[in-house]
């Protein structure tokens, strides 16, 4: 399980943005938000630098709390 501290996420658009891209990278990948912490955390086997990276192309940053 990973975690991600993404403080740019502060709406219900920000959430469906990020949800999109993980899921564009890994379709089976389970994705949850949370907005009053401000955390994503992601089921996926895609490396933890590759989905920061992708959230980083759309705008973003974040910081890896788990791989």
């Amino acid at each position: 399980m990973q975690k991600y501290k993404v403080p740019d996420m502060t709406c219900g658009h920000c959430v469906q943005t990020i949800e999109t891209t993980i899921k564009g990278l890994d379709p089976a990948a389970t994705v949850a938000c949370d907005l009053g912490h401000k955390e994503v955390t992601v089921a996926t086997g895609i490396a933890a630098d590759r989905v920061a990276a992708a959230l980083a192309d759309v705008g973003f940053e974040s910081e890896i709390l788990a791989r």
